[in-house]
């Protein structure tokens, strides 16, 4: 029955069968063995260019040169392993940001996935592409607009999509730490918000601009309700960590798999924005004022307060990835705590596509009860007759 599938999400001339799109997680964790397999599987694969070249021999010698040489590494390897659709996620906090951008352009990668910041002037970077797509990293419907707006007014370009990113993510967060708990910022309230936002926009382009909602979205019935709220598709992201084919250490996925309700938590990044990580001894020992001695590998991201920063997060996060939890702490989401075992990508989506299917059949089922009790109730007999 293919009324009760999943549908695909398109975006310009790309289509990946699924409406699934994995989130960036940076710094290594996801490069192109988790983007080729998802890719593979039916979504987009989504390489993260924050710190995607610690691979690179010169790595900390030649900081800005390595991460260039490691994101074109890592798009043709992902390419190498699959036909499916492609994206990178650059931080537009990132010093080097539009030489990254110039970079994934060149290698010709399906998408342009563009957060933490509003990326204001990303499409002159595109010059005479037309196969990379733009899609910017929001947190409101005004963000959404004031980008529709400035693209269209200074560059006659209309965003190609966006992610609406809520506060139930991982890593960096769009929000004011006081804000995290507001109603007002469910994502619920934030993905039909967004969708209006674009709508005039879309109208005036002649084409749509989908909407994809990321942040606590767990399972396949979130990826229903989601859809039923009128986005394209989904961004999942901490899912995606407890998989096989994931870039980060076995040691990083085991902390998701044994993550406990309530070790997920807000943390003060250097770089000025709330994040949301595992609770473990490092951060811990932050909280309680200790510093932890580093020398800056080159001003990564344009936000840092390096001299008043208790620590690098750059250096925190790349000791997460490798496994050495001592000297760093893991972004995770805040459903990490649900996450049970460590599977394939392919059994992942799976499961993810075999509960979107339940729910669509239990959502009907809903109706036609509804409808059944309505047609037999006494007040719509009186009306009948």
């Amino acid at each position: 029955m293919k009324w009760h599938k999943p549908p695909p999400l398109k975006i310009g001339q790309h289509t990946a069968r699924l409406p699934i799109v994995q989130g960036g997680m940076a710094v290594g964790i996801s490069l192109s063995g988790l983007a080729s397999a998802v890719a593979n599987a039916g979504g987009i694969g989504v390489i993260a260019a924050a710190g995607v070249g610690l691979f690179e021999p010169d790595f900390a010698k030649n900081f800005f040169e390595a991460n260039i040489r490691g994101l074109r590494k890592e798009i043709r390897r992902a390419r190498a392993k699959t036909s499916g659709v492609l994206g990178v996620n650059i931080m537009v906090a990132l010093t080097d940001f539009a030489e990254m951008v110039k970079a994934a352009i060149e290698e010709k990668i399906d998408i342009i996935f563009a957060g933490a910041g509003l990326p204001l002037r990303l499409p002159e970077l595109l010059g005479d592409n037309r196969h990379t797509k733009l899609v910017p990293i929001v947190s409101s419907g005004r963000a959404a607009r004031i980008l529709c707006k400035k693209w269209q007014d200074e560059f006659g370009y209309t965003p190609d999509g966006f992610v609406v990113e809520g506060p139930k993510a991982g890593g960096h967060l769009g929000f004011k730490a006081e804000e995290l708990d507001s109603p007002e910022n469910r994502l619920e309230r934030l993905v039909p918000e967004v969708i209006e936002a674009v709508k005039p926009f879309a109208e005036a382009a002649g084409r749509p601009i989908p909407v994809i909602a990321g942040g606590g979205v767990y399972s396949g019935e979130d990826i229903y309700q989601m859809l039923r709220l009128g986005a394209s598709g989904v961004q999942m992201a901490t899912r995606f960590v407890a998989t096989e084919e994931c870039d980060a250490s076995p040691i990083f996925k085991e902390a998701y798999v044994q993550a406990k309700e309530g070790d997920a938590v807000i943390i003060k990044s250097p770089v000025g924005m709330p994040g949301r990580a595992l609770r473990n001894a490092y951060i811990d020992s932050v909280n309680a004022g200790q510093k932890k001695p580093f020398k800056c590998p080159q001003h990564c991201v344009k936000t840092c307060n390096v001299q008043e920063s208790p620590y690098c997060i750059f250096v925190a996060l790349i000791n997460a990835q490798r496994g050495h939890l001592s000297g760093g702490f893991a972004f995770c989401g805040a459903n990490v705590h649900r996450v049970k075992e460590i599977v394939t990508v392919q059994k992942l989506i799976g499961s993810l596509v075999k509960e979107y299917k339940a729910a669509v059949v239990q959502s009907m089922l809903e109706l036609m009860t509804r409808y059944m009790n309505g047609m037999m109730s006494p007040s719509m007999g009186r009306s009948l007759a």
